[in-house]
């Protein structure tokens, strides 16, 4: 029996032992839903294996509640389950199961996992693998007390089973410290309504030349990503699922190869939208890539560099990993110095062609975060650029 049959099996008879729940002719079922988890993974750089050790997630309906308060609700697994992060990309979800709960929204969600205990079995509960290396501790002190604190939107109906899927961002979650061997997890997470199996979903093929694992297939609105993944290493295809219905911009950014945009791409909840068949895979030229490096202050702030094509859209191209194991925080980007190209979506395409911005070549903006306040700095990487400050008051 498949994991989603299962879980579906246990959903609808925990539903029919609600309904059999007391009387009256709402069958007892009007104040009281059914919450179920799965958890999935973005892409992560640079590691081969992100393991974390899952104990429990708790939701509650006040975004500000406290450990103590009542009106918690959890999902308690039988035992903590290790998971490894990154076999659960394109397109695969791990069902963490199911809990009734009054029905409502609720606006804070705590995942908390189990600690690495020094010794025996939960030694590394927590743990990666960079690649090429041995596998280390992850340090997750949030995770390790109160949990790590999500502020959410998830509506959960009466009598009805509510999906969600926590979408954790390894890539972006992981902050190596300087040369100590030591890794942080900052956790970079989302948590997406699954409203749809049959839909949500876009799929497509690339060029085996960016079938890597250092590829990143996402896609994207208003220059932020909603969902990313890696390509298959052996038919480059990629499969980008849950994706809220809309319309997107598809990302393909690889190491070696100028970016890649689609534009358009519509996703839906009763339809997959392929991008293109195995016939038609999406290949990218080769780029030169320049080096963009600089420091920033405090080491709290998040760092990315984009890219305004033209007659748009806004893409995210690199995400910057600050090190903070010093003062002041460092970050460095690999960003690609010729053109990008670019695309409009086609239903059943015969072929895809992509054409080139020269005018946007090389031109990026660097966009910080710290304590709510964004900052920009534009950079030319068509030359050297001087390394960038950053300082926040």
């Amino acid at each position: 029996m498949t994991s989603k049959l299962k879980s579906g099996l246990l959903a609808a008879t925990a539903l029919l032992a609600l309904a059999g729940c007391g009387g009256g002719g709402d069958g007892g079922i009007s104040g009281t839903g059914i919450m179920r988890l799965s958890l999935t993974d973005a892409p992560s750089c640079g590691y081969d294996h992100v393991y974390l050790t899952v104990d429990r997630v708790r939701v509650h309906k006040n975004s500000t509640a406290v450990d103590a308060d009542s009106g918690w609700s959890e999902v308690k697994l039988t035992s903590p389950r290790r998971i490894d992060l990154l076999g659960l990309t394109n397109g695969v979800l791990d069902d963490l199961g199911q809990t009734p709960l009054p029905a409502g929204k609720y606006t804070q969600m705590r995942l908390l996992l189990a600690p690495n205990t020094g010794s025996g079995a939960n030694a590394l509960a927590n743990a990666i693998t960079p690649t090429g290396g041995a596998e280390v501790a992850l340090t997750t002190p949030s995770g390790q007390q109160s949990g790590i604190k999500l502020n959410v939107d998830m509506d959960v109906a009466a009598g009805t089973v509510a999906d969600f899927a926590i979408d954790f961002d390894a890539c972006k979650s992981i902050v190596r410290r300087g040369n100590s061997g030591q890794y942080n997890l900052k956790p970079v997470v989302s948590v997406i309504p699954v409203v749809s199996n049959a839909g949500m979903r876009v799929v497509g093929y690339v060029d085996p030349t960016l079938a890597l694992t250092s590829t990143n297939v996402s896609v994207q609105t208003s220059g932020l990503p909603v969902k990313a993944t890696v390509p298959d290493s052996t038919t480059g295809k990629f499969e980008l699922y849950p994706v809220p219905a809309g319309t997107y911009d598809l990302v393909v950014t690889a190491a070696g190869h100028v970016t890649a945009v689609m534009t358009g791409v519509p996703v839906v909840t009763s339809s997959v939208t392929y991008i293109n068949s195995a016939t038609t895979k999406i290949i990218t030229p080769t780029a030169t890539f320049r080096s963009v490096n600089g420091t920033v202050n405090p080491a709290t702030t998040t760092i990315r560099a984009l890219q305004l094509l033209t007659g748009g859209p806004t893409i995210e191209v690199a995400w910057g990993l600050v090190d903070d194991s010093v003062t002041p925080a460092t970050f460095t980007f690999s960003l690609p110095i010729e053109a990008p190209v670019k695309t409009s979506y086609v239903a059943n395409p015969t072929n895809i062609s992509f054409a080139s911005d020269s005018t946007a070549a090389g031109h990026y903006t660097l966009e910080s975060s710290s304590g709510g306040v964004l900052k920009t700095q534009l950079i030319d990487a068509s030359a050297t650029v001087p390394a960038v400050t950053i300082t926040y008051p």
